[in-house]
């Protein structure tokens, strides 16, 4: 071989050399182009490669944007990021930070529903804590496919947004979210659970209606039979249910007592001025509830009362309700209320 040809080879492979080291030397040297304390990068859903490196250079978790954009087409798996929130670690090359947001599980939070939650109080809590504001996730508990797919006839997801505490996605879509709800009220409400609610010559809508109510009514889990045979009881003799949760429903107020002018509202969800059912549940009862309603306590009970201190005082006349409801003035005004 001529010694040109010798030369230049030898002189090629110094050169690729060279470019390698320097590339190795780019893409793994620790704090070459990042941050050397820690910084915190979020992700919403949609942001592109180029956007997500824009928003570490702002958030100075890099110094320029061309180093890591560079390493994302040396290494175009690098560039797959999910939506979340991410704690950075400090002094990392620009393969480990693109690496470390690539490989990082899905940031989750925490989130509590209670029992007795309205639709529209869930979506205002999902809205402060997820990555979805509350308008989307009302679309989402009303959207007819959705409902569709989990067998649910009413115009909305109100009463099926199962209570409990769950872990969610905090970059997860509103659907999404719905979703999981649904399926785990579908979880629940098992088949002997259906052919309890056919028994009881009920839908699976009028039972979680009926037990949105009793839910409503009392928080103690040892009065929801007692509280659930009372509405029965009124709904086997055609006896409006009179149920205060349903018009502060349609009116939207929970803060202040219901005045006379309140039990007036015209809404099909007013039953001191419709007969029956309301036309769906008022809020997601939990499975005490639902339970009281399929398996009531065997009472002759028409009529409840709070008494005052807490829990309630129960009459199957007339005359024993206006006694509990003195009984309950009583104890308001000993009370200083």
């Amino acid at each position: 071989m001529p010694p040109s040809k010798i030369i230049f080879r030898k002189t090629l492979i110094i050169v690729l050399s060279v470019i390698l080291t320097a590339f190795a030397f780019f893409l793994f040297m620790p704090g070459l182009n990042t941050s050397l304390s820690p910084s915190r990068l979020t992700v919403h859903r949609g942001t592109g490669f180029r956007a997500i490196v824009a928003e570490l250079r702002r958030s100075g978790s890099i110094r320029s944007e061309w180093p890591a954009i560079v390493t994302g087409i040396i290494i175009p798996k690098l560039r797959s990021i999910k939506p979340g929130r991410y704690a950075i670690p400090a002094g990392m090359s620009n393969f480990q930070l693109l690496f470390f947001l690539h490989a990082h599980p899905q940031d989750e939070v925490r989130i509590s529903i209670p029992e007795g939650m309205e639709m529209r109080k869930v979506a205002r809590l999902f809205g402060g804590k997820l990555d979805f504001d509350s308008t989307a996730f009302m679309a989402a508990a009303t959207d007819r496919k959705l409902l569709g797919r989990y067998g649910i006839t009413g115009s909305s997801a109100e009463g099926y947004l199962f209570p409990g505490t769950y872990n969610f996605v905090w970059a997860g879509s509103a659907e999404e979210t719905a979703a999981f709800l649904l399926g785990r009220f579908r979880k629940f409400y098992t088949p002997e659970l259906k052919n309890m609610t056919a028994l009881r010559g009920m839908t699976e809508l009028q039972l979680l209606t009926l037990a949105s109510i009793v839910e409503a009514e009392t928080p103690l889990d040892r009065e929801k039979p007692v509280v659930a045979s009372v509405y029965l009881n009124r709904l086997k003799i055609n006896m409006r249910l009179q149920a205060d949760p349903t018009v502060q429903y349609a009116r939207g107020v929970h803060a202040r007592r219901l005045s006379f002018k309140d039990l007036e509202t015209d809404s099909p969800y007013n039953t001191y001025t419709h007969a029956g059912l309301p036309p769906g549940p008022i809020c997601s009862p939990g499975a005490a509830a639902i339970q009281a309603v399929l398996h009531p306590a065997e009472t002759q009970y028409l009529y409840f009362v709070a008494t005052g201190t807490g829990g309630h005082n129960f009459s199957s006349t007339l005359s024993g309700q206006n006694e509990n409801i003195r009984k309950y003035h009583r104890a308001l005004r000993e009370s200083g209320k």
